[in-house]
């Protein structure tokens, strides 16, 4: 709840009242003392903080965001929405009333200023509030439509920004603008960084947020949604691709079915491509979503800061361990069998378990028809999932399968069966949005429809599904994907629910039912709308045997790197180093093995994004490498794996044009130890002069070494780098400054004051802040027991004085060790007592 103190108030009618107030006063002798007293009630009301200061117009009710730094840099916008299928602007409406106050939430304190527009005849008013808080680099809008009229209106959209000439002031030219816009999923379009004139049709789309960045002044506006509970955030900067200036910019909280209509409801009938309409009762008020706001000259402290704000909101679930394991969809895509999955679980148990390959993810192929996960295929699965994960658990593997939890195809149950449990149009039939694939003649096969997570049967069918697969079969991470194209307007059993809304409300039992201790990923879903409710993410576009997946896949993982460890666990797809050519692989370049370099992009890519490090290769084939296998079993890009931090793209906004996408990053793993990572993307070779002190490392002493190699030296005592990179390659670096000795982390562990016997104890090892992470944890209980990871749980089975050992391996090489004495009290309790037993039962 806000709290909010009312500082001022005032009403602001037509500008003739001002005009002949003007006139008056300028015909007496005390002009001057009384002009300034005018203008001390009339300019526009204002807040500000240490970055950022915000007026709202008296006369038109538009406000503008300036730089608190640089006062030319700014945009000035008016508010909208379309009511009725009328557009309303807030520049059209006769009265704007300013009031200013304080506010306090459980965020923190500040400032808002809340301009009510009214006095337009039969129409409801629109209310702007913009708030600052004091420690905040960024501005909060949120837009209300309150309907003041007797009847019921509709409302298609609501604008939070609809900027007026000259549009954003960068303060540089706008040849000099480059544009981010995130997609409505990670590959819905795929991601791309382009500058301004390089629009699509004259228009930069973008959902959730969008970056601008001058590269001349160094300046940049960001906008992004605060909240996604029943609008989609959705950016038009409209372009002139002649001039390359930009003629409009609007920021609207509204349906996805603009999107849609690009993706999976492209070739339904025109009934099933529905335009999100909610009324407002007589009385009532509709919100916008929340979006900050931000004017700044560092671009990456922009993103970080809206990353970690985001994981403060929606309590952001990203304190498990990375995982680290394989897949099956690039390994076999639709192919994947019973036998080649075992034989898969037994290869990573034998081979690469030891060094951190633990979960065993079986992707798309198993099932029998999307909406069926239960249901194997029976030719491919003759003795069922269930026996094959039993055999994944012996081998000492973390089972994870692959699910589309809002997607039934027309062979499915639920359509053959359920018809009603399905999102429909107006006419009562389900919605029509695409198919699962279509074969080498284009034949689409497979026709898909959606789930309605509002109805009963339907929230029935998602507990069922997912208690089946975690409580029966054990599997421990779940992959959830095409939530992008099931996100969909139309007709839901709980009347004016959104694409959105219905989408967190089926999240929410499916996290209900699968309890606290399952992995849950989003694959293929707008980026704000699961967080809080899943554990990783999809970040890039699918990758797969070539280079040019990798290329393709790299500008989603540069630009989302902020995503990591605030939204969810970064999941930059699997990555692909062996041989291995599968002839059902549509990426291009594909139909040849990947050569070493190709491979190296690949894993790097991987490695950068802190994220998930899942390898999608036959890994029998990647057996008959030795350097293959070496780039898989590399522990430094393992670490960079387990420590679980992202690389930052140094170049994101400013690459130079011959690199054409953002091609240098760096990982600052401790005070001693950074990795680079440079990555050349053309046909050409390209050099790259990097200054230590540009990288903001200490020059002089300090060694590179190189990390495919193992660690070889390159140089040392160097101030500056030289690369010469190959064509479609990359080179990482390990620099080192040999000034600073290395460190072993230092850890505080969490015991339990009171252990009972026969009863679970949680021990935890917080890693401290002097920057030296650990990358993995080993418990000794002293009873002959032992457990992996920073958080974990041991029944001690009688009482006694124990010592607890933590040994914690630190990314330097270097090791911190503990003991800790614990005190055991109790026994357990041998007798019979019926009057406590009850029976177990799921979670509905």
């Amino acid at each position: 709840m806000n709290e909010v103190r009312a500082v001022d108030y005032v009403r602001l009618d037509l500008p003739l009242r001002r005009c002949a107030l003007t006139f008056i006063l300028a015909t007496l002798p005390w002009f001057g003392l009384a002009q300034c007293a005018l203008a001390s009630t009339l300019t526009p009301n204002r807040i500000e903080n240490e970055q950022l200061a915000v007026e709202s117009n008296q006369q038109t009710g538009a406000y503008t965001i300036r730089s608190a730094k640089s006062a030319r840099v700014a945009i000035t916008a008016q508010v909208a929405a379309q009511v009725n299928h009328r557009r309303l602007s807030s520049g059209s409406y006769p009265h704007h009333e300013i009031r200013k106050s304080t506010f306090t939430d459980n965020l923190s304190e500040g400032s808002q200023l809340t301009v009510t527009h009214s006095g337009l005849s039969g129409e409801p008013e629109l209310i702007c509030v913009i708030r600052l808080r004091a420690q905040s680099p960024f501005a909060e809008i949120e837009v209300q439509v309150r309907n003041t009229t007797k009847a019921q209106v509709s409302v298609q959209r609501i604008r939070v920004v609809e900027a007026l000439s000259p549009f954003v002031n960068l303060d540089g030219p706008s040849s000099s603008d480059r544009v981010l816009s995130d997609s409505f999923s990670e590959d819905r379009p795929n991601m791309e960084i382009r500058d301004l004139a390089q629009s699509s049709g004259g228009v930069h789309l973008a959902v959730g947020s969008q970056l601008i960045y001058n590269r001349q002044s160094r300046q940049s506006w960001f906008l992004g949604a605060l909240t996604s509970e029943r609008w989609l955030t959705v950016f038009h900067l409209q372009v002139d691709e002649k001039v390359g200036g930009i003629t409009g910019y609007e920021v609207d909280s509204t349906g996805t079915t603009e999107l849609a209509k690009q993706n999976s409801i492209k070739d339904s009938p025109q009934e099933d491509q529905i335009e999100l309409s909610l009324p407002v009762e007589s009385g009532q008020s509709l919100s916008s979503e929340r979006v900050v706001a931000s004017l700044a000259s560092d671009y990456h402290s922009q993103l970080e800061a809206y990353g970690e704000l985001i994981r403060t909101l929606h309590h952001a679930r990203v304190s498990a361990p990375t995982p680290i394991g394989w897949w099956s969809w690039t390994a076999y895509y639709f192919g994947i069998t019973e036998g080649t999955a075992l034989s898969n679980a037994e290869f990573l148990a034998a081979q690469l378990k030891d060094s951190g390959y633990d979960f065993f993810h079986i992707d798309e192929g198993y099932q029998y028809a999307r909406g069926d996960y239960t249901s194997p295929v029976a030719y491919k699965f003759p003795h069922g999932v269930n026996k094959l994960e039993d055999q994944v658990r012996a081998l000492g593997l973390t089972p994870g399968i692959w699910t589309a939890p809002f997607e039934v195809s027309e062979r499915s149950s639920v359509y053959l069966n359920h018809n009603d449990w399905l999102v429909h149009n107006a006419n009562g039939k389900p919605i029509h949005a695409g198919f699962v694939t279509e074969s080498p003649d284009g034949t689409k096969l497979d026709p898909l429809y959606v789930l309605d997570p509002t109805h009963p049967g339907a929230q029935q069918y998602l507990r069922d599904i997912y208690t089946t697969l975690t409580k029966v079969w054990g599997v421990r991470y779940i992959k959830m994907d095409f939530m992008d194209d099931t996100a969909i307007e139309g007709y839901y059993y709980r009347p004016n629910t959104t694409a959105l809304e219905a989408q967190r409300i089926g999240l929410q039992i499916i996290r209900d039912t699968v309890g606290d201790d399952v992995l849950l990923d989003k694959d293929g879903s707008v980026m704000l709308n699961p967080v809080g409710l899943v554990d990783a993410g999809r970040i890039s576009c699918d990758t797969g045997h070539s280079f040019l997946s990798s290329r393709d896949a790299a500008p989603g993982i540069a630009a989302r790197y902020y995503m990591n460890r605030n939204f969810f666990i970064s999941d930059p797809d699997a990555f692909t180093v062996s041989r291995q050519i599968v002839r059902d692989d549509d990426n291009p370049g594909a139909r040849q093995p990947l050569t070493l370099q190709d491979a190296e992009v690949s894993i790097a890519l991987a490695a950068i994004s802190g994220g998930m490090f899942e390898i999608g290769d036959d890994l029998p084939t990647l057996f008959q490498d030795a350097d293959r296998m070496a780039l898989a079993k590399n522990r430094d890009l393992l670490n960079m794996a387990r420590d679980g931090r992202t690389a930052t793209p140094l170049d994101l906004m400013s690459f130079a044009p011959e690199d054409e996408m953002p091609s240098v990053f760096l990982l600052r793993q401790s005070k001693r130890q950074s990795i680079l990572a440079v990555f050349n993307w053309t046909e050409k070779e390209r050099k790259h002069e990097l200054s230590l002190s540009d990288l903001g490392l200490s020059p002089g002493h300090n060694e590179a070494l190189d990390v495919f190699a193992a660690g070889s030296p390159i140089a040392a005592d160097i101030d500056t780098l030289s690369l010469n990179l190959a064509p479609q390659s990359v080179q990482m670096i390990k620099i080192l400054d040999t000034s600073i000795p290395a460190a072993a982390p230092l850890v505080k562990t969490h015991v339990p004051d009171q252990i009972e016997t026969g009863k679970p104890a949680s021990f935890l090892a917080e890693r401290s802040s002097n920057n030296v992470p650990a990358v993995s944890y080993h418990w000794n209980f002293g009873d002959g027991t032992s457990a992996e990871g920073a958080s974990v749980r041991h029944t001690f089975t009688h009482a006694g004085n124990y010592t607890l050992h933590l040994r914690a391996e630190g990314i330097e090489g270097l090791a911190f060790d503990t003991d800790v004495p614990v005190a055991v009290a109790g026994k357990v309790d041998t007798s019979f007592h019926p009057e406590r037993y009850q029976r177990y039962s799921e979670k509905p």
